[in-house]
């Protein structure tokens, strides 16, 4: 099943996308889907990131070659990082570039919704936590994160979390799909979902052995090689195969 949520009557909405059309629900789809019968074409939408999180959760360094290219160690475990929910953006919205910040990098990933509360979760039982999966860049003032002891502000700026387009049940990261980032047409990042050094059901176990999840709220697992700067005026896209492309600007 693919989701999608909208702007819709001036309302934040959330509907399944099926042949073009999304059919929008009552609530929201962690509890189930109940169409209300109302529905808009998704070239037509206004849409918003597909999540409602309480938290957004980030691993760094999940990419083996990611995680030397700027010559630190390998990790021995997943690095987790925090965005604030302000850091938020949606597919199209405008990537604000801070005043402070002198390079600011894109970072194309996939990340996974939580469906529900998810506590000491065992990997062999992931698969019945995740709503589905969609893409994500992982905005990164690159200096800031370099200067302060901690990655939160860095990383935290608002705006520096696009998601979407939508968010798809129908996808398998250990099959080894492609997510490219593309930076004003160009290829900038280019590998597969099944290079992760910590896959899915394990962060999930890791993660929730620390903290609990929430319905709506969103993992990202890392990015792969070749990260960079963009500037004002560019347009940055995540692709991954089987979920969508995710477009932004950047102010």
């Amino acid at each position: 099943m693919k989701y999608a949520k909208i702007m819709f009557n001036g309302e934040a909405r959330w509907g399944v996308l099926e042949d073009g059309v999304i059919s929008l629900i009552e609530g929201t789809p962690y509890s189930g889907v109940s169409p209300t019968g109302e529905s808009v074409r998704f070239e037509d939408a206004e849409l918003l990131a597909p999540c409602d999180p309480t938290k957004i959760v980030c691993i760094g360094k999940n990419y083996l070659d990611h995680a030397v290219e700027f010559g630190e160690p390998v990790p021995k475990n997943p690095t987790i990082f925090i965005k604030p929910t302000t850091s938020l953006n949606n597919p199209g919205g405008e990537i604000e570039y801070p005043s402070a910040s002198k390079r600011v990098d894109y970072e194309g990933e996939f990340g996974f919704v939580i469906r529900k509360t998810a506590k000491k979760v065992r990997r062999e039982d992931a698969a019945e936590y995740i709503l589905g999966y969609t893409c994500v860049n992982d905005v990164t003032a690159r200096d800031i994160q370099k200067n302060d002891e901690q990655w939160a502000r860095g990383k935290g700026y608002d705006t520096f979390c696009p998601v979407g387009p939508i968010l798809t049940d129908e996808f398998d990261p250990a099959s080894g799909r492609s997510i490219k980032t593309f930076l004003n047409g160009e290829l900038r990042q280019n590998a597969t979902t099944d290079l992760l050094m910590w896959d899915v059901p394990y962060l999930l176990e890791f993660i929730t052995d620390c903290m609990t999840l929430l319905p709506g709220d969103i993992v990202s697992t890392g990015t792969p090689v070749n990260v960079g700067p963009m500037q004002r005026g560019d347009r940055v896209r995540v692709v991954v195969e089987g979920i969508g492309e995710l477009e932004n600007t950047v102010k």
